[in-house]
């Protein structure tokens, strides 16, 4: 039975300019949740028939992503939008452009000093890592979470708290000294290592549809509150290691942070009706789990649609690319970059190489084409390096950007609804 533990709060600071409730003891209330292995689960008929729909979307996108000649291309993209939006909803703000071109810094081995570019960075880092390491059939543990975690927080003054479960309270909104008018406080830290045990073995479970059972991981493991920092990225990359343990999208991944982000009052709204206090059976209980399931499945499945258009619009920007280049033979270094050109818009010459299998020549040789047919510019970063970038890319990027920060999908008639990129100025011959 899920209840509310009374703690008492010891203040250990002592008169430092800080205003009386800063530095004040206090009694709180810790929430302790269900576990979620053993507890029957009963969705009503519409969130039900919301659950089809999402699974089939999203099955939809991965067995019929076919308009890009390369779909890791696409996987690419997809990952790295997923990865922007959950730093996103982080207060991590970057845009496409930018992030990019540190990426490609990085790939030189160089230092960047954008503090921002290097959290979300490592946010990608270490969705990469867990989809590499979970597929069909395999299991999530504790230890690659953990491993995913330190990636996380890699390069970044937290970096000493990665890896590992938070061995003091922590808690969300209210006071940054205290946690006695915080809008909730997460278990104890004696309690997180059973809890995220549960919440592993859950994970690896075949009962329920995947997901429900990606909604519920995520929603416990927010509830938890296991680290120090990076939560809530860490929970919403579980979503995607279920998805793809349990082969619904074992190819690539829809940006459902770009929707939740969007939806930030639903989302939290959500999370929040999961946290009942009593028996897991009560009304209460399964009124509150089927609300955060409905609210997941609708952002999946728009998450799907907007993913699909976009790739649509790559596609279309690649036959663009084919008819100014005129001839391309086939499977020559040109034909082979023109296909990777999505999922890495900034590249240098060295990495073009590296990305078609190609030595240096034949790569710069099929840079240069495609800088004369306007497919790429060339751009300086880091210590003055030599890079090039696929302008109309990084401008649909932005688009779909922009798109899902709208609740309707359309900023002409429903402006986004959340920070998003600025509308790119149309482009001029």
């Amino acid at each position: 039975m899920s209840e509310l533990l009374k703690r008492h709060w010891t203040s250990g600071i002592a008169d430092a300019g800080l205003p009386r409730r800063e530095r004040r003891s206090c009694d709180y209330h810790a929430y302790v949740p269900d576990r979620l292995l053993g507890r029957a689960f009963v969705l009503a008929g519409d969130v039900a028939a919301d659950i089809a729909d999402a699974e089939a979307a999203i099955a939809r996108l991965n067995s019929e992503a076919m308009a890009l000649a390369d779909t890791e291309a696409l996987a690419r993209i997809l990952l790295r939008a997923e990865s922007v939006a959950s730093s996103r909803i982080e207060g991590l703000e970057i845009g496409a452009r930018r992030l990019l071109r540190a990426e490609a810094v990085r790939l030189m081995r160089e230092q960047t000093s954008d503090v921002t570019a290097i959290e979300v960075l490592g946010n990608i880092d270490a969705m990469r890592h867990g989809l590499d390491r979970v597929g069909r059939g395999d299991g999530i543990t504790v230890e690659l979470l953990l491993e995913l975690h330190c990636r996380l927080l890699a390069g970044t003054r937290l970096a000493r708290h990665g890896g590992r479960f938070r061995d003091a309270q922590n808690w969300i909104g209210g006071s940054d000294y205290n946690p006695c008018s915080a809008d909730f406080v997460p278990p104890p830290p004696e309690l997180v290592e059973q809890l995220m045990a549960d919440v592993v073995t859950f994970s690896n479970g075949d009962d329920l549809p995947a997901v429900v059972q990606a909604a519920l991981a995520h929603a416990q493991f927010e509830t938890i509150h296991p680290f120090v920092d990076g939560n809530g990225r860490a929970g919403r990359a579980i979503i995607h290691l279920i998805l793809r343990r349990r082969g619904l999208a074992d190819r690539v991944l829809a940006p459902v942070s770009l929707v939740l982000a969007t939806l930030a009052r639903d989302y939290v709204g959500g999370l929040t009706a999961t946290r009942y206090v009593g028996p897991a059976d009560s009304n209460e209980a399964m009124a509150g789990a089927n609300r955060w399931i409905a609210t997941f499945a609708s952002a999946c499945t728009r998450a799907v649609h907007d993913a699909a258009g976009f790739e649509s619009r790559v596609a279309e920007l690649e036959r663009e690319w084919r008819a100014r280049l005129g001839r391309v033979r086939a499977n020559s270094a040109t034909d082979l970059l023109l296909r990777r050109v999505p999922g890495a818009p900034v590249l240098t010459a060295e990495s073009a190489a590296a990305l078609i299998g190609r030595t240096f020549k034949p790569a710069n040789d099929a840079i240069q084409r495609l800088v004369q047919a306007g497919v790429l510019q060339q751009i300086t970063i880091g210590r003055r390096n030599r890079a090039y970038e696929a302008p109309e890319i990084i401008d649909a990027f932005t688009d779909l950007e922009r798109q899902l920060a709208s609740p309707t999908g359309d900023t002409r008639t429903s402006p986004p609804s959340r920070p998003a990129p600025r509308r790119r100025r149309a482009r001029t011959a």
